[in-house]
């Protein structure tokens, strides 16, 4: 087991025996100067695989304090969390959905549907939910967080793009970050693909055999959506609840000048 977290690019992944797709969303550069904290906040896909080690080095080596889990509560209760019930870490289900959405908590399927529509609709669908995590990341003691779905792409990803968005990190660092997880869809897919939940999932077994499921190209047309409707992830925030000094508590817990 390794961690590699010092460096922005794909040196932020967390290597874990039990998941796949763990990385620190430190390192990034915002547009007006500085960068985001490492150690405040990671994403992952499902963590209901992690081995005692895993575990142990997430809450004692990392210090994880918050689990954000946003896969929808049928989902999360059948397949479980290896973080959930342990006394030192709090864990909440908040899970994304857009209305009319089918089995929205799983790998989008980009042959099926239009996957910016998609995210635009885990968008619209989700906003209390999506509020809710983001006011969680701005407190102090949350740090460390890790937030989740099955996959760590479509929900995790319309998440990770609004926090880094309202914070001032660079279209360009966004994509790129999302883009990451394409680098490892056959190892995700493969243990998805091993749970009865997901063995339904084509756009698993496409991925399983070298199918790009992270493409850059659909999330920058998600951040167009998301400007072009919000003006930005701040945008978004403010117009669901978000208060101007609760934004700004947002900024100073993730991002380093």
């Amino acid at each position: 087991m390794t961690e590699t977290t010092t460096a922005p690019g794909d040196q932020r992944w967390i290597d874990l025996e039990g998941a796949d797709n763990i990385r620190d969303l430190g390192g990034l550069p915002v547009s007006d100067g500085g960068r985001t904290r490492f150690h405040r906040l990671l994403r992952s896909g499902t963590l209901q695989d992690l081995t005692t080690g895993d575990v142990t080095h997430l809450t004692e080596v990392l210090g994880i304090r918050t689990v954000v889990d946003l896969r929808l509560d049928d989902a999360a209760e059948r397949e479980g969390s290896a973080l959930r019930g342990i006394p030192a870490v709090r864990y909440l289900s908040l899970p994304l959905s857009g209305a009319g959405n089918i089995r929205s908590d799983i790998v989008a399927d980009a042959a099926e549907m239009d996957i910016v529509a998609h995210y635009v609709a885990l968008l619209e669908g989700s906003a209390t939910n999506i509020v809710t995590a983001v006011r969680v990341f701005s407190g102090e003691l949350s740090w460390p967080a890790i937030f989740h779905c099955a996959a760590g792409k479509d929900r995790t990803g319309v998440l990770a793009a609004v926090v880094l968005d309202a914070v001032g990190v660079s279209g360009e660092a966004i994509i790129a970050d999302y883009a990451l997880t394409g680098q490892r869809m056959r190892q995700i897919s493969a243990r998805l693909l091993r749970r009865e939940t997901y063995q339904q999932m084509r756009a698993l077994s496409r991925a399983v055999k070298g199918a790009a499921t992270a493409d850059e190209g659909s999330m920058a047309a998600f951040l167009g959506e998301l400007r072009g409707r919000y003006g930005g992830g701040a945008g978004y925030l403010a117009a669901h609840g978000m208060t101007t000094g609760e934004l700004a508590a947002l900024r100073a817990a993730l991002v380093e000048p």
